[in-house]
């Protein structure tokens, strides 16, 4: 099964009131194992970025002054999307803001029957417990240290392999890797890669030869008074 692990950035937390999305990152699985595909991009939310938003992401109005429309990236956003299963931490915030987007330019919304929510999924796993990205991590044991702010594609990173841990275990194809993003403010991020293939062994036999178990039972002969017959 193909699905998208997703993750966007805002200038604020809610789209009625006229804010934007301005990064989307996404991370392709298959299988529950990373291809090493990709989208990732910025937008120009045409409105200033507020002071609370900034310091959560970084992402300052001069970065964000050459950065793309919404809209001049939707369709291939879209394309990358495909009919795939998506999943996202706290979905229902990242689906407001998408699809507000998508209908700011003409296209019809998302369901939410794609999508599934890893919040609700570490809450109904781990009922108590706290059920953000940062406590996921620290107890799956996930490298973090890389996250000094919020980034799409590095949250995105993060949660496929959360999102792995959830769903039944590690896989080896979840691999990570330093990359240097010149695009992104941050400089240095995680990049999923493809498992390296290993050799197929053949099973090893473990039954025991005549010979062995022939001294198995000249040996049990010899013991005096054995605790399993007595016990009849």
């Amino acid at each position: 099964m193909r699905e998208i692990i997703f993750d966007t950035e805002t200038t604020g937390l809610s789209p009625d009131e006229g804010h934007r999305m301005v990064e989307i990152g996404c991370i392709e699985m298959v299988g529950r194992i990373a291809t090493g595909r990709t989208f990732h991009a910025y937008f120009n939310p045409q409105m200033p970025m507020p002071p609370e938003a900034e310091r959560v992401h970084g992402l300052a109005d001069v970065f964000l002054a050459d950065k793309p429309l919404f809209g001049a990236r939707a369709e291939d956003l879209l394309t990358f999307l495909g009919d795939a299963q998506l999943v996202a931490h706290n979905a229902g915030f990242d689906m407001r803001f998408l699809n507000a987007e998508l209908g700011r330019v003409g296209a019809g919304p998302i369901a939410m029957t794609r999508v599934v929510d890893t919040v609700a999924m570490a809450r109904s796993k781990f009922p108590g417990s706290p059920a953000s990205l940062d406590a996921l991590c620290k107890r799956f044991g996930v490298d973090r240290s890389h996250r000094v702010l919020h980034g799409a594609l590095l949250d995105a990173e993060l949660l496929a392999q959360v999102y792995i841990e959830l769903t039944g275990g590690r896989q080896i194809g979840l691999g990570l890797s330093e990359e240097i993003s010149e695009a992104s403010p941050g400089g240095a991020r995680l990049h999923l890669v493809p498992s390296t293939p290993r050799p197929h062994r053949l099973p090893r036999p473990f039954a025991p030869t005549a010979e062995e178990l022939a001294a198995h039972a000249d040996f049990i002969a010899k013991i005096e008074q054995p605790l399993w017959l007595s016990a009849r």
